[in-house]
């Protein structure tokens, strides 16, 4: 394995990212083959019921593959599903190698795609830019594991942590750029979540509102904790009650891998202080309120001392038009 190896992969990391948010709850994955005269051949899961991203590559390969490297960033499966398994297509189309970005937790495959390959001859090689795969597909990989989808947690608020005035108002604190943002959070999510105090405050739709070509069709399910007014602009939606850890089984057994929290602070209090939040994206305005009067981003009560201050690593920010967006991720993998 080399840095070959690596841009092939990464080429596959780019091809699955077009896959994203066509194919949930199927993982969005990408392949390319490198054929023997130089030639590549890329493919990425086919909707939601269409080929793997395997054989979409090596039926655009055609007699190319022969002899081929395939980079895949997720093992091949080796069961009857939607579709055939994929590891027949790569054994059939004479592929000589196969580099795997990780291993698919599925218990379906957990590593029985792999365990094949190898028993057929075929050079196999896991963990090639394993990190940058694991990133890309960490809802997917977090709902096998546990049921659960991946809690993304959405924060806006001024410098000095508000995220309203004492009258309530709060639009809008952060500018188009941040706002546009936040709408792809939502294209990204299979599922929008919101107290019933959020709906009755600002009436929410909840939709998906980006340029055209960039995500049409795409609408998250909305999801309300409590009960929703009959006539609020959030319905058809999915109401909910109990415990944060419980509403997350309810929405993992609904296939949503992902899930964007969007408030308010009590709703956010709730699912932080559960430790159920797996990545936090607060959106900071140039802007301060100047008191202590204004709400702040978390209703509840908070760390006691020092010591038990949650702390976790940035790990990501971006500058939005004239706002940040400051990405946050637990210290520990739950």
């Amino acid at each position: 394995m080399d840095a070959d190896d690596e841009k092939l992969m990464d080429a596959a990391l780019a091809e699955a990212a077009t896959a994203r948010r066509r194919v949930s709850p199927r993982p969005w994955v990408g392949a390319v083959v490198a054929a023997a005269d130089g030639r590549r051949f890329a493919g990425a899961t086919d909707g939601r019921t269409g080929p793997h991203a395997e054989v979409v590559a090596l039926r655009a390969a055609g007699d190319a593959a022969r002899g081929s490297t395939l980079a895949v960033t997720l093992e091949p499966c080796s069961h009857h599903g939607l579709t055939p398994p994929c590891v027949d297509a790569v054994l059939a189309a004479g592929v000589g190698r196969v580099l795997v970005g990780v291993e698919d937790p599925d218990p379906l495959v957990a590593g029985a795609g792999l365990a094949r390959l190898r028993a057929a001859g075929v050079e196999v090689h896991v963990g090639v830019r394993a990190g940058a795969v694991r990133a890309q597909l960490a809802p997917y990989l977090l709902h096998r594991r546990t049921g659960r989808p991946y809690v993304v947690l959405k924060l806006a608020a001024s410098l000095d942590g508000r995220t309203a005035a004492p009258d309530g108002t709060s639009r809008w604190i952060t500018g188009p750029e941040a706002r546009q943002d936040a709408h792809r959070l939502r294209a990204d999510s299979d599922a929008v979540l919101v107290g019933a105090g959020t709906v009755r405050l600002d009436d929410p739709a909840l939709t998906v509102r980006l340029p055209p070509g960039e995500a049409d069709g795409i609408e998250p399910l909305r999801v309300v904790l409590g009960r929703a007014p009959r006539s609020a602009k959030v319905h058809p939606c999915l109401e909910l009650t109990g415990h944060p850890g419980a509403v997350l089984d309810e929405l993992g057994a609904r296939g949503v891998l992902q899930v964007l929290v969007e408030g308010g602070a009590r709703v956010a209090h709730d699912f932080h202080a559960a430790g159920l939040v797996d990545r936090y994206v607060l959106y900071l305005a140039p802007a301060l309120f100047g008191g202590d009067d204004g709400p702040g981003l978390f209703a509840g009560p908070g760390a006691a001392t020092m010591a038990e201050v949650w702390r976790g690593d940035i790990a990501e920010v971006r500058r939005l038009g004239g706002d940040l967006r400051v990405d946050l991720e637990p210290d520990e993998e739950r």
